[in-house]
């Protein structure tokens, strides 16, 4: 027979038809979802958030655009995006009319810098408050002290951010520059060329070489290998670390040399640019120039090589057909909504409080004199005075306080790892009320072995393994015909002896060994490792290598398979694959024996679709189950023997599909389920075990004793979850499981809600498709139930339902959710939560790039939370506070300072004292705050009980925030008055006496702040007082020396400071007596 001159287009992609399982796998997922793409063409209109890796956009509902009258003047419509035939001839006409090469991650330019970067910071309710403050010295009615006492903190803030923005932006011009720059070699009429990345024009023809990046969006033309393959590694598009296959175009790779290509009459038909990185229609079309016919070729995803991926073997010459913005990677290069933590939107709150009270404060000051003369003027004069009762300084404070807390994550090493990738957000892990957990490779480690092979009549576990080798041996020894030929009728055989069984466990064996994406590695020491997109299929490679049948070789066109127990050399021609996918649930391949001649179809999947695809069999959907409850992930195996005509037939109508440019994936699904999925042998079930993550057992128990929720969303069926969840101690041990399924009807779900509302303290395990019916009938009852629930756990989750679940407990309960998860398919779910966290794991880094916290393993949520979230929450709560309070009392003094002298606008303190009270004389005593903690790590974490107070958000309240309020009208009225009757006779030193009051009264109020001393803390207030006592010396304008140094100043001084102070102490100390904290009592 004539050999196949096309072996490459055989190997497109097939995305099989899940339409036979019927409707009721609507909402299921495979149990491999774990490792699946993220994208579902059926899907890809409801997902609901935007994922940056796979390009989905995720709206929940997209409102229709209201026309206007009238187009804004300067908006651009989106451009419309066609499909395009690109020839292999360079045309310049046709260059010109797509987007440039040239990559722009800059958000500003010299023009637009600053006016975007001060447009955003006096969006900021505090910044443009202290603006116009500002602006208001120049009107000289409202002039009140110097000008620069009003713009130094502002500039200073403002400098600190701009200087932040200009670096950050620096950073991305000279990457921008670097990778615009990078020299590609171009392959034209007169020879090759290099040209700079940014040159690069759809239609050129580029040559790249080894561990080179990928420029533009390019179709694979030709490589280095005889075979036309290469591997990319695309970790850097959608966070994957396997490497992945591609194609060159058949025809083009038979050429005789690389430069025959300038002389190649054809064109490139590739459809419209769009996001999806896992899919691409297109044909090749050229002219025959040997049999004067057209001739097409089509072209699939494997021909492709996208922007941002590295070329991991060998040289391949690339024809470009997407540049600039059409490149796959830049459409999927989005920016999702910045979180704001709880924290943040709390002080906001108080901000506008603040406001009020200034306002207030203000009229009545003028109020009390009588609203005389111009009194508006009066009131802005007493706004300006009061103006640092809001602390422009607060929110320095905060960002500086985040990122230490960000640091000491980092640098903790009993995490370590751990890294902090939204700096703004540390808080929030001091208030989480939810967690939301992904199972495969989150809970467990994603370390796949294979546990149990079940064949109907027979089944072997760990310690009867070796009886398949046994079997295996002795049937490639006798290597006869008839045990190669088995027919359907062989599976329920039982009667023929030794020979039948070993015939059945090679049959299964070599389908496992062979019907798979594996490639083998071998290592420079001469190891074999392996290559895979899924753990599951490199556990059965590494299994059937255990049992003697050894994966030594693989190409595009071929398998090799060594029989250990002969040394034996196996070859296959690999005609055609059909990769596993979400929406498949399974993976395929036919194989020609190269002995035998014999064409076989072997198909491996989900037990949910394969049991409508093999013939009848009583015992599948049982042992199924049965591997489930042991926590096992199952995978069916069958194959389907082909005869020369139907193999022949079925290529015919599998090209004639492939060509057609509409409809392109439906009719190949019907010519796969025409011809291949019918009638398949069962030839057995595997069981593979995912063994759990160190420590998950105890962090869960400890996390749940913290009053967590813990809800677990998973892809894997209700048995295998279920046993999860029993074994990693979701489920506590007298906790009661309760579980819906199969839900048909509306109906059906009324009265298992109603029977779910008895029982409040028990896990609820639903599945998929029941889900998506409370979901869309019975929204609000069922999560009115499921959130009072201590567990829950979601079976046959798609990607879509976890970000929606995770949107609607924190719509429903306004409490904090954290999501964590590995995989890709979690994307939607962290960016939907408040606090996001990624596993580095073994299916890629898409989670962890996509996180707000990305982290090595799950057991470190416990650190995470307990001690640092517990730090963060109640060090920026108390720093936030004593800011606030350090401006409140300066602005009490002042307003007994005016309310004493005829309610006069007067300023008290002016120039270098204003300036310097928030700064170098209180600035870092109230900034060790941040280091300082209520209890010890050891106590946080024996008692995880603790963690409940914080979720109360007790810390920073209302009552909180009015206590400091009184407190600061208590301390501003005593130290203002007692300065004024203590020191009658020197009225002249007012300012000097009220200030060092001032300065020590707040000293002393950090001091009694701290729950635990730093030296950090002792170093500040000593410094502190030393720069005070110096500066005296330095701001004669303000401080009579000869006066200062008398014991009369000191100890008048003294006694007002204690007034002020020592009423607090003696609160603090009764407090602790007669109302302790809940920790004091574990100390």
């Amino acid at each position: 027979m004539r050999r196949d001159s096309r072996p490459i287009e055989l190997r497109k992609l097939m995305p099989f038809s899940s339409n036979r399982a019927g409707n009721s796998t609507k909402y299921r997922s495979s149990d491999d979802e774990d490792q699946d793409p993220l994208i579902n063409e059926a899907d890809e209109e409801s997902l609901a958030e935007s994922s940056p890796l796979t390009g989905t956009e995720r709206t929940q509902r997209r409102r229709p655009r209201r026309k206007t009258k009238f187009p804004w003047p300067f908006s651009r419509s989106a451009r419309k995006r066609n499909p395009r035939t690109i020839p292999l001839q360079r045309s310049d006409e046709k260059q010109k009319k797509y987007a440039p090469n040239i990559i722009v991650n800059q958000k500003y330019n010299i023009i637009t810098f600053l006016p975007i970067v001060l447009f955003e910071q006096f969006v900021v309710f505090f910044n443009l408050y202290f603006l116009l403050v500002a602006l208001s010295q120049f009107v000289p009615a409202l002039k009140i002290g110097y000008i620069f006492t009003y713009f130094g903190p502002l500039c200073f803030v403002l400098l600190v951010t701009i200087s932040k923005e200009a670096m950050d932006d620096w950073q991305r011009h000279k990457r921008d520059k670097e990778a615009n720059s990078q020299l590609y070699q171009t392959l034209t009429a007169d020879g090759f060329r290099s040209l700079p990345s940014s040159k690069i024009r759809v239609g050129d023809m580029i040559v790249i070489q080894k561990d080179q990046r990928i420029p533009a969006d390019m179709i694979l033309l030709r490589t280095s290998e005889e075979s036309g393959s290469c591997f990319i590694r695309t970790d850097q598009l959608d966070g994957e670390t396997d490497w992945k296959l591609r194609l060159a175009v058949p025809s083009l790779q038979r050429l005789p040399s690389d430069n025959a290509l300038v002389n190649v009459r054809g064109d490139v038909y590739a459809d419209a640019p769009h996001k999806d990185i896992h899919s691409f229609v297109g044909t090749f079309t050229h002219f025959n120039e040997e049999t004067g016919i057209e001739q097409m070729e089509p072209l699939g995803v494997e021909n492709t090589l996208w922007t941002n991926t590295v070329l991991a073997s060998g040289t391949a010459i690339g024809l470009v057909i997407y540049t600039g913005k059409d490149t796959r990677a830049v459409m999927n290069t989005n920016h999702p909504k910045t979180k704001v933590g709880l924290l943040d939107k709390e002080i906001n709150r108080l901000a506008k409080i603040l406001f009020i009270v200034t306002l207030a404060l203000s009229v009545a000051m003028v109020g009390l004199n009588g609203f005389h003369g111009l009194w508006y003027i009066y009131v802005f004069r007493f706004l300006i005075l009061f103006s640092s009762i809001i602390p422009i300084s607060l929110r320095v404070n905060l960002d500086m306080g985040k990122t230490v807390y960000a640091s000491q994550i980092e640098k903790d090493s009993e995490i370590e790892g751990t890294i902090v990738r939204t700096s703004t957000l540390p808080e929030e892990l001091g208030r989480i009320g939810y967690l939301l957990s992904d199972k495969t490779g989150t809970l467990t480690k994603n370390d796949m072995e294979l546990k149990k092979l079940h064949m109907g009549t027979m089944s072997y576990s760990l310690d009867t393994m070796d009886e398949i080798m046994s079997h295996l041996a002795t049937a490639f020894a006798e290597n006869e015909p008839a045990l190669i030929q088995t027919g359907p009728g062989v599976v329920g055989m039982s009667g023929k002896g030794r020979r039948n069984i070993a015939s059945r466990v090679k049959e299964i064996v070599q389908a496992l060994a062979l019907c798979h994406n594996v490639t083998p590695v071998v290592g420079v020491d001469g190891d074999i490792t392996y290559q895979a997109s899924s753990p599951d299929e490199v556990a059965i490679v590494k299994w059937t290598e255990q049992m003697g049948l050894t994966l030594v070789g693989r190409d595009v066109n071929k398998i090799q398979l060594r029989v250990e127990a002969s040394e034996d050399i196996l070859e296959y021609s690999i005609l055609h694959i059909f990769p596993f996918t979400s929406e498949t649930k399974r993976m395929g391949i036919i194989i020609r024996d190269n002995q035998t001649q014999e064409v076989t179809f072997y198909e491996k999947g989900a037990d949910v679709v394969m049991s409508t695809i093999v013939q009848y069999n009583d015992w599948l959907d049982e042992e199924c189950g049965n591997m489930a409850r042991e926590g096992l992930r199952t995978l069916v195996v069958a194959k389907k023997r082909l005869s020369e005509e139907m193999y022949e037939d079925f290529r015919a109508k599998y090209h004639e599909a492939e060509l057609s440019i509409h409809d392109r994936n439906a009719r190949k699904q019907a010519v796969i389920e025409e011809i291949l999925e019918t009638e398949l042998e069962l030839l057995g079930l595997t069981g593979v075990e995912d063994k759990l993550q160190d420590g998950v057992k105890n962090t869960l128990e400890q996390l749940r004793n913290a009053g967590l929720r813990i809800w677990m969303l998973t892809g894997d069926k209700i048995e295998t979850a279920t046993c999860i969840a029993v074994s990693s101690k979701l489920v506590s041990r007298n906790q009661n499981i309760h579980q819906i399924a199969k839900l048909k009807v509306p109906v059906e779900v009324l009265n298992e809600l109603d029977n779910l509302r008895s029982k409040v303290d028990c896990c609820l395990v639903i599945d998929g498709e029941s889900l998506q019916l409370c979901l869309d009938h019975f929204r609000d009852e069922f999560i009115d139930v499921a959130t009072l629930l201590p567990a829950v756990v979601c079976c046959r989750c798609s990607p879509t339902q976890k970000a929606e679940i995770t949107r609607l407990i924190r719509e429903y309960t306004q409490k904090r959710v954290l999501c964590i998860g590995d995989g890709g398919n979690d994307v939607s779910m962290i960016q939907a939560a408040n606090v996001g966290v990624g596993i580095v794991g073994k299916e890629g880094r898409q989670a962890s790039l996509a996180a707000d916290f990305s982290v090595t393993q799950f057991s470190h949520l416990t650190k995470l939370m307990l001690w640092h979230g517990r730090n963060s929450y109640k060090r920026s709560a108390k720093l936030s506070q004593f800011v606030i309070h350090r401006g409140l009392i300066i602005s009490v003094m002042q307003a007994v300072f005016s309310a004493l002298f005829y309610f006069a606008p007067i300023a008290l303190y002016q120039g270098m004292l204003i300036v310097g009270y928030a700064t170098v004389y209180t600035m870092a005593p109230v900034f060790s705050l941040v280091l300082d903690q209520d209890v010890s790590e050891e106590i946080a974490l024996l008692y995880p009980e603790l963690y409940k107070d914080l979720t109360k958000g007790r810390s920073l309240s209302f009552r909180t925030f009015f206590t400091w309020l009184l407190i600061s009208v208590y301390q501003g009225g005593a130290i203002m008055i007692l300065s004024i009757i203590l020191f009658e006779d020197e009225f002249i030193h007012i300012v000097s006496i009220s200030f060092t009051a001032l300065i020590l009264n707040e000293l002393l109020m950090v001091a009694l702040e701290i729950n635990t001393w730093h030296r950090v803390m002792v170093i500040s207030e000593i410094v502190t007082v030393l720069i005070y006592i110096g500066s005296m010396w330095l701001l004669p304008t303000y401080f009579d020396m000869s006066f200062i140094l008398t014991t009369r100043f000191v100890w008048k001084v003294a006694v007002i400071t204690a007034v002020s102070s020592l009423p607090l102490y003696v609160a603090k100390i009764i407090k602790r007596r007669y109302a302790p904290p809940s920790y004091t009592k574990l100390t």
